[in-house]
């Protein structure tokens, strides 16, 4: 909590944290004498473990069109992208900057992978052995309602604000700027490696948050100074981040961060006025101002209630009046089962 009110600089995941983390599926572009029904398949079969919405897209792209996923051998991720192999060959899908040694993008592929980019959209390239087969491009969802507010609040609050996504650097652009940020705070084309040092750079100089859903942030999450997993996360995620938001709704980050610098305020007027009430009554006492105990007694108790007051205002104006039920409601239960007990034990020692 005192680190979350100190914190200073956000650095948000796009895909699932700013937007709903489901893509679909744009233009499949195949190469000529190659299938796009097969294309399909194999994208399928290299995606079926994998939880990334663009693999989510893949396999809702299966499903609508009736098609099984090849089936696919020794898969494993890689930088930036999945591969196995089929009957000895290797295949893979990767990002388009992120292709194997001696693999290229040319012709159709090469041109549709520019129409894409222009457009903000995704995209991926399907290899098998040497040989680029197909270009899948992704529409990038909307952005989750409130994720331009919760920017705006940030900044409001002196909060820094970075964008860190391994998508495309022309999508995140224009995500940023519809959201309200310079493109200088936007950073595509990262890897999960690339997110790591990126929050340890950050946070050699600042107090920062990291905030994502997906299991490539889990290194990132770790390595900030407040790791926030939103939805229903991923166990690495959730066993990496310090706080888990439920839902997804993003203004909940904002919610975290002004509730932890209250709560940080609260905590310090509490202990001042405390400090300062005893002082007061340990100096009344020396200096004989009052003689009986119970005037003490009041003041000291009437201070614990002032206390309570003041904490209870973090629950908000909705839930301060239950917050304060419930504890009054607390120690006037304690109380009474506190008087039976001596009542009973008291009239069973007479």
């Amino acid at each position: 909590m005192e680190r979350l009110a100190k914190v200073d600089h956000v650095l948000l995941d796009k895909t699932g944290t700013l937007t709903s983390g489901r893509p679909t599926i744009g233009e499949i572009t195949v190469t000529k004498g190659r299938r796009r029904d097969t294309a399909i398949r194999l994208a399928g079969g290299l995606e079926v473990a994998s939880s990334h919405p663009y693999a989510l897209a893949v396999g809702d792209l299966l499903e609508s069109e009736d098609l099984k996923p090849t089936s696919v051998q020794d898969l494993k991720d890689v930088h930036a992208g999945v591969e196995g192999r089929v009957r000895g060959d290797l295949v893979g899908l990767y990002r388009p900057d992120r292709l194997p040694s001696g693999v290229t993008l040319e012709g159709e592929l090469a041109s549709a992978l520019v129409v894409s980019s222009k457009a903000g959209h995704g995209a991926s390239v399907l290899v098998r052995g040497e040989e680029c087969i197909a270009l899948f491009t992704f529409v990038h969802d909307d952005g989750r309602s409130g994720s331009d507010e919760v920017v705006k609040d940030l900044y409001a609050r002196g909060v820094n604000v970075e964008i860190l996504s391994g998508d495309l650097q022309s999508a995140v652009d224009q995500f940023a700027a519809r959201v309200g940020m310079p493109s200088k705070a936007a950073h595509g084309e990262l890897t999960p490696e690339d997110k790591v040092r990126f929050v340890e750079q950050r946070s050699s100089t600042h107090v920062t948050m990291m905030v994502g859903d997906g299991f490539n942030d889990a290194g990132a999450l770790a390595k900030a100074d407040v790791g926030v997993a939103v939805g229903t996360g991923e166990q690495v995620n959730l066993e990496a981040a310090d706080v888990l938001i439920p839902g997804d709704d993003p203004r909940l980050i904002t919610t975290l961060i002004f509730l932890a610098r209250s709560a940080n305020r609260t905590l310090w007027a509490n202990l001042l006025f405390s400090i300062g009430v005893t002082v007061i009554l340990v100096f009344a006492v020396i200096n004989n101002w009052y003689d009986n105990l119970w005037i003490g007694v009041l003041v000291h108790e009437m201070s614990v209630i002032v206390v309570i007051l003041n904490g209870a205002r973090l629950a908000g104006s909705d839930g301060w009046w239950d917050l304060i039920k419930g504890t009054f409601s607390g120690l006037i239960g304690d109380t009474r089962e506190s008087i039976a007990l001596f009542s009973s034990r008291f009239r069973s020692s007479s």
